[in-house]
């Protein structure tokens, strides 16, 4: 399946839709198979202890997730998470980036099923791991800034 929304695309639609938080978020990669983004860490994404706080990080998986999918359907602002199972298995790094690499494993007419493993910047480990299930809305069911 081509890839419909590119990087540029997607982050115009995360200004146009989401426009409270896409300032938190800068796309790396797009392609058939799925994306790469960061969250850019500033204080508001801390918790006590110097470290990214859980939100944070199920924020990042999250949008990773919609915008892997977003980016093979078009823009769909109604597409919406029905599922996610997260394990958060280091403490982030104090002070980078979290990098999300985000796996499209199956897109259905749907449903979308994604994988998303979270690293702090510049290391190999991740950070969290993290299984999303997003529900597509059917064709012809229109929303704010879908096409």
């Amino acid at each position: 399946m081509p890839l419909v929304m590119d990087a540029q695309a997607l982050t115009a639609f995360l200004r146009d839709v989401f426009e409270q938080v896409a300032e938190d978020f800068a796309i790396d990669r797009v392609d058939e198979d799925g994306l790469t983004m960061r969250l850019l860490v500033a204080h508001r994404h801390l918790r006590p202890g110097g470290t990214v706080s859980g939100p944070s990080m199920f924020a990042l998986a999250d949008v990773a997730a919609y915008l892997a999918t977003l980016a093979m359907i078009g823009p769909k602002a109604l597409a919406v998470t029905t599922n996610c199972s997260i394990d958060f298995m280091r403490k982030p790094a104090a002070g980078v980036d979290l990098v999300a690499e985000a796996r499209l494993l199956k897109l259905g007419r749907q449903l979308s099923v994604t994988d998303v493993l979270l690293f702090s910047a510049g290391q190999d480990k991740p950070v969290a791991r993290a299984s999303l299930t997003y529900a597509i809305p059917p064709e012809g069911m229109k929303g704010i800034g879908d096409a």
